[in-house]
């Protein structure tokens, strides 16, 4: 009895790994469940895991058709759910840009980026002609600087923005404006020190007693005498 209870509770825990492979499966994006975007194609944002407003995408979208129109240069913004199990964001990203621009002619001046926000790893990866310009110092500036604080509280939108703000300034031929700077708060200024609270501490009490010294004795004497009037 107890072999038989042991097989079915194994084959049950197979049946909920393979269950939860699948319904995994379904949710991960590989690359070939991507449409095709061909270069000098006006798409430019890929939303697979709807994590952007209606609102940033149409900003982005002028931004980017803006950048191609007057550089040649193109960049396009994929975001996805989740990778298959065995893909990395780098692998992912490389892929699909191999897909899309599958000639060195068509990589020349293709910069893509992606997104995956279940982990929320990013990835960059240019062409040769963009390499020149968006070098791999400031690609990983992007990554790991510009990206972080609004990756971390989940903001995309921001994450977004910042990150095509400042990669189209650079495609554009301008100097690189670097990570956003990230605001210090100034601890010790915002608490009051021990001396400062014992220094307001003895400030109360003495009003307290000034006011004590003054009321006692004026209710002492109408206590006895009586209130006027009376």
């Amino acid at each position: 009895m107890r072999k038989i209870n042991a097989i079915i509770l194994s084959l049950s825990l197979c049946l909920m790994l393979v269950f939860n492979l699948g319904i995994n499966s379904a949710n991960a994006t590989g690359v070939y469940d991507l449409p095709v975007i061909n270069a000098g194609e006006d798409v430019w944002i890929f939303d697979d895991a709807q994590a952007i407003s209606k609102t940033t995408e149409a900003s982005l979208t002028n931004e980017l058709r803006d950048l191609a129109e007057k550089t040649g240069n193109e960049l396009r913004i994929v975001v996805i759910n989740r990778l298959d199990y065995d893909e990395t964001i780098d692998s992912f990203t490389e892929e699909l840009f191999t897909k899309w621009y599958p000639t060195e002619q068509e990589q020349q001046n293709q910069t893509l980026f992606v997104l995956d926000t279940l982990t929320n790893r990013t990835a960059l990866v240019t062409g040769e002609q963009v390499t020149s310009v968006l070098n791999s110092e400031i690609t990983e500036s992007v990554l790991k600087e510009t990206l972080t604080v609004p990756l971390k509280s989940l903001q995309y939108n921001q994450a977004l923005i910042d990150m095509s703000d400042r990669v189209v300034a650079v495609l554009s031929g301008q100097e690189d404006p670097g990570a956003p700077q990230i605001k210090e708060v100034n601890i010790d200024g915002t608490f009051a020190t021990a001396e400062e609270t014992d220094d307001r501490s003895a400030t109360i009490w003495m009003v307290v007693l000034l006011g004590l010294a003054t009321l006692i004795p004026m209710v002492t004497y109408f206590w006895y005498v009586g209130f006027p009037g009376n």
